[in-house]
């Protein structure tokens, strides 16, 4: 693994692709978090992809507005919103023209780990940042940073690239009312700290 100060952000064509590709290639890459004096770091373990207005779990469902416009515009943005007290840390992710973007749903801490203890008062580790709200407090990630670039080595949050070889599982999407047919959700299969460890035979490996 590369040593945390000499982590480069992936490029903003990374993310200028379709979202489930990029969901699918986000897992193994390494979330870098600013914060003061201190770095945080998490290898990305769980993401989901989400779509435009086809899409009925995504943010876009009902056309543009204020709040989720960034899934219209530049890929390569962080696009945070708040559900039930949760900051959710997404990246707006799309081909030119279309609309979507990736939930990071959970990370494996690897530097930094007493802090985010500290931030979530928390003391479980495998409970640390298993889940798209617990990373966002672990990491303090919230409003602020919205619509900063994490293709930018200057961002206070942004994602380098990974060493990491893994089987990827997929799955649909966690906590939605509608899905689309197809698995939309992706994780390193057998990671302790995805945020839910399917049970056999509800997901399958790419």
């Amino acid at each position: 693994m590369v040593r945390h100060a000499c982590r480069k952000p992936l490029s903003k064509r990374f993310y200028q692709r379709d979202p489930e590709l990029v969901a699918k290639e986000l897992l193994g890459k390494i979330l870098v978090r600013r914060l003061h004096k201190e770095t945080l770091e998490g290898l990305i373990v769980e993401t989901e992809a989400y779509f435009g207005m086809e899409d009925p779990a995504s943010r876009a469902r009902h056309g543009m507005k204020r709040y989720n416009a960034p899934m219209w515009g530049e890929p390569g943005i962080a696009f945070i919103y708040n559900v039930h007290n949760n900051w959710m840390f997404n990246v707006v992710a799309h081909r030119e023209g279309e609309v979507g973007a990736v939930l990071i749903r959970a990370v494996e801490p690897i530097h930094g780990l007493e802090v985010m203890k500290r931030n979530r008062k928390a003391k479980n580790v495998f409970e640390l940042t298993n889940g798209p709200g617990k990373l966002t407090r672990a990491f303090k990630i919230d409003k602020k940073l919205n619509g900063l670039p994490v293709y930018s080595i200057e961002s206070e949050v942004f994602i380098s690239d990974g060493e990491q070889v893994f089987e990827i599982g997929s799955s649909h999407r966690i906590g939605v009312k509608k899905d689309l047919e197809r698995e939309l959700r992706f994780f390193i299969k057998g990671n302790m700290f995805v945020s839910k460890r399917p049970t056999r035979g509800v997901y399958r490996t790419l």
